[in-house]
């Protein structure tokens, strides 16, 4: 007997396959899209919760603008590098080769600083525990603090000749950073107790260092490069955020919580 084929029902089938394919292509092409969708909105959450938790670079330069206004109206010029966050004393008025005293005038400067951190910085650090907060209501709002403040004491190239306690440029300049931190917060002084919570602890914001010559702003050995380089400067640390605090935070955000 002769086959007889049912082409009816091939080409139900053929059409069924088709819109089977035609629906799955349909349905990748959706899930890829809203794939791309939430890929998109993660990156700017991320992206926000970043600028926003990891903004302290730019609260440190407004901090260090502050303090240069500050010290200006009080008659202290000082130059900043801003991208390393750095306040810088002037050159000329602090310290002679050789010496780790400060000069007459550069007393006087420190005692205008001391003036204008005492302004500036209770709106970013914390006081130890027991001690009352005394931020002031005029203070800006802002999640950022400092983490320390250091003293950083720099020589010029010159070879010390003399045979006493101080040895070398490096000794030179450590004993110009402790001078200075000294004559800035004597003993129980109000900035020698300005603190970063870490935890339930609250350690105090200022330290001291010395770089000897090894940091120079001037590379040339006139005597004016050596002068610029003998100086103080005051870099500040912000406190950062614990990356794992700040994934949660990002993972919380996303979730709308």
């Amino acid at each position: 007997m002769p086959m007889h084929y049912d082409h009816g029902r091939a080409d139900d089938h053929q059409v069924e396959e088709e819109g089977y394919f035609v629906s799955m292509t349909d349905m990748m092409v959706g899930l890829v899209f809203i794939f791309m969708i939430l890929v998109m909105y993660f990156a700017l959450q991320v992206s926000q919760e970043r600028d926003r938790l990891l903004g302290a670079n730019q609260t440190r330069t407004e901090i260090l603008n502050n303090l240069q206004a500050k010290l200006k109206e009080k008659g202290v010029e000082v130059t900043l590098d801003t991208e390393n966050g750095v306040l810088r004393l002037p050159d000329s008025i602090l310290f002679d080769s050789g010496m780790a005293d400060l000069k007459a005038d550069g007393v006087v400067a420190i005692g205008k600083l001391r003036e204008a951190l005492l302004e500036v910085l209770p709106c970013y650090t914390s006081q130890p525990n027991g001690v009352p907060e005394t931020r002031p209501t005029s203070c800006p709002e802002t999640p950022h603090r400092i983490e320390s403040l250091y003293i950083e004491g720099h020589t010029d190239t010159d070879n010390l000749s003399g045979t006493g306690p101080i040895k070398d440029n490096w000794d030179l300049s450590v004993n110009r950073a402790t001078n200075t931190y000294r004559l800035l917060a004597p003993a129980n002084h109000a900035l020698t107790i300005m603190c970063a919570k870490h935890g339930d602890q609250c350690a105090p914001i200022l330290s001291v260092s010395g770089y000897g010559p090894q940091r120079p702003i001037a590379n040339g050995q006139t005597e004016l490069d050596k002068q610029r380089n003998r100086r103080i400067d005051l870099r500040i640390v912000m406190i950062t955020p614990d990356s794992g605090e700040t994934q949660r935070q990002i993972e919380s955000r996303i979730d709308g919580k």
